[in-house]
């Protein structure tokens, strides 16, 4: 279609444009960088593609247990994710952001972090789909202004006049508050209708009962959701100086997960008592920093 990548017409957000023929009459414009560049067990992956008159297709491996909102929001049954399947779940996404983020270059900016792009296979594993608003960008360009707000009402970084890797920090921030609280980003109906104002305020009263997912009947360490919380808090500061980046991310909720393995068999009533203890020391008016 190209001839071997002939002619370029210009960079675009997915990579390099190039000049193409379609069937010999059609002339067409090629992105092919982003999606042929990008390899990892956390996104996604391209299979191939399918033209046929008509017919065009984009040909993504099948993620048999589809979206990370759909099992929260219970559309797939009665089963409710674990408490240890959601860390592991915030782990892998987090893990395929810290790819693009730092293991392509140049570093590609996702966009459109939210619950319904994390997909989900037969294992349980969480992969980051849809990079239809994904962004590349050189080293040294991570403050560069983009001229087009983009992602999804909730997630969107309040410095939405930056593209960079922290706009998606802040977007995972959000979906892993999404994750604890099995809340809608965005409700009308409650006191605070943003989740990260809504959260805010419930912590004030130092129980974090009230935060986490009711439908987890308290089966989890507390020690591992308030790392998570402040965690989350803090990916969600408003000023992109105050977050930490994906591989800080990584590390924390790999830590969260740690300290909830030796925890599991635990009476739950010496969870409440230490969520209690934490409270006083977790400042709400402020968001947390990472650790």
């Amino acid at each position: 279609m190209t001839k071997k990548f002939q002619k370029t017409l210009g960079e675009g957000g997915f990579g390099t444009v190039y000049y193409g023929n379609l069937n010999g009459s059609e002339q067409v414009a090629v992105k092919v960088e982003l999606l042929l560049r990008v390899h990892h067990i956390n996104l996604v992956s391209l299979v191939g593609y399918c033209d046929e008159r008509d017919h065009l297709a984009l040909i993504y491996e099948c993620m048999s247990n589809g979206d990370l909102k759909d099992h929260l929001s219970g559309k797939h049954g009665n089963s409710v994710l674990k408490w240890s399947t959601r860390l592991r779940i915030a782990v892998d996404a987090a893990l395929g952001l810290e790819y693009l983020h730092y293991g392509c270059r140049p570093s590609i900016v996702h966009r459109d972090v939210k619950s319904t792009n994390i997909l989900l296979d037969d294992q349980f594993m969480a992969k980051i789909a849809d990079f239809g608003l994904s962004r590349s960008f050189q080293i040294g360009e991570e403050s560069q202004a983009s001229t087009v707000v983009a992602g999804t009402l909730g997630y969107l970084d309040p410095e939405t006049c930056r593209l960079a890797e922290m706009s998606d920090v802040y977007s995972f921030g959000i979906l892993l508050l999404e994750i604890i609280t099995n809340q809608n980003v965005i409700d009308q109906g409650r006191e605070k209708a943003h989740i990260t104002e809504w959260v805010a305020l419930v912590l004030k009263g130092g129980d974090v009962a009230k935060i986490v997912d009711p439908n987890l009947h308290g089966e989890y360490n507390s020690r591992s959701v308030w790392r998570a919380l402040e965690l989350a808090m803090s990916c969600a500061n408003p000023s992109s100086e105050h977050r930490p980046n994906m591989s800080h991310v990584v590390t924390d909720l790999k830590e969260c997960i740690s300290s909830e393995k030796p925890m599991q068999c635990m009476d739950h009533d010496m969870n409440s008592n230490s969520s209690l203890e934490q409270s006083s020391n977790f400042d709400t008016e402020v968001v947390p920093s990472a650790r």
